[in-house]
């Protein structure tokens, strides 16, 4: 008989792909749309020296957040840091690397790194020194370019309203924000979900990322199991 639970798993099982000075790539936008029982396993497993790529810090209690206000990052890649202060005092005091992107960039990047591009090309910032510094640059039909980077990770963790056993992914109306790129660019990916229901549930045309992406489903505390199984 198939294996009714597919993807799905413990939290404890997946906090094995988590180690000090790795990549982790996060889905959501001001703490909305990051997983947070992920983000408590992490903590909890007391990991070190990350880098973390995602849209920005949170605030010091919510989101990824959490992990940059407790010294758990050596660096950030992010649109903005502003509305966690610690991060900006720790920028500051020259323990925390921030690599500043702009918002669409990033996310271009990260799709890149999804699809399996090694970069992209860009003309915001070509005036602007501090964008452009180091930044490897091209021309092209007479207009000069930014060679942005894609970016990857070694595990990418994002947040869903429902799954199915397969990983097939719906999102919250704005919870959806940057979790659907995000899923397609680590080599493991993680979804944390409200809800998990059995395969052929989940209405096709609402599907937002196919199972294809992700690795490992794990549930939020105390959510509700649909399993359907006689």
């Amino acid at each position: 008989m198939e294996n009714p639970f597919g993807k799905v798993t413990a939290l404890e099982a997946v906090m094995e792909f988590f180690h000090d000075g790795m990549k982790v790539m996060f889905g959501g936008f001001g703490g909305v749309g990051s997983p947070p029982t992920l983000i408590e396993g992490i903590l909890k497993k007391g990991v070190r020296e990350l880098i973390l790529i995602g849209n920005d810090t949170g605030f010091p209690h919510i989101g990824i957040g959490q992990l940059v206000s407790r010294g758990r990052a050596r660096k950030v890649i992010a649109s903005h840091i502003g509305s966690n202060p610690v991060a900006g005092q720790l920028m500051n005091d020259g323990k925390l690397e921030v690599e500043f992107s702009p918002q669409g960039i990033l996310a271009e990047r990260i799709r890149a790194g999804g699809v399996g591009l090694p970069a992209i090309l860009s003309d915001i910032g070509m005036d602007n020194e501090i964008v452009s510094k180091d930044k490897p640059k091209v021309s092209l039909n007479g207009k000069d370019y930014l060679i942005e980077t894609a970016l990857t990770a070694e595990v990418s963790i994002v947040y869903a309203k429902r799954a199915d056993v397969y990983g097939n992914l719906i999102y919250d109306k704005s919870a959806r924000n940057t979790n659907p790129l995000v899923a397609m660019a680590g080599t493991i990916t993680i979804a944390e979900v409200e809800e998990i229901v059995p395969l052929g549930s989940l209405n096709p045309d609402e599907i937002i990322t196919p199972g294809v992406f992700v690795d490992y489903v794990i549930s939020s505390q105390g959510v509700n199991w649909k399993w359907a199984w006689e």
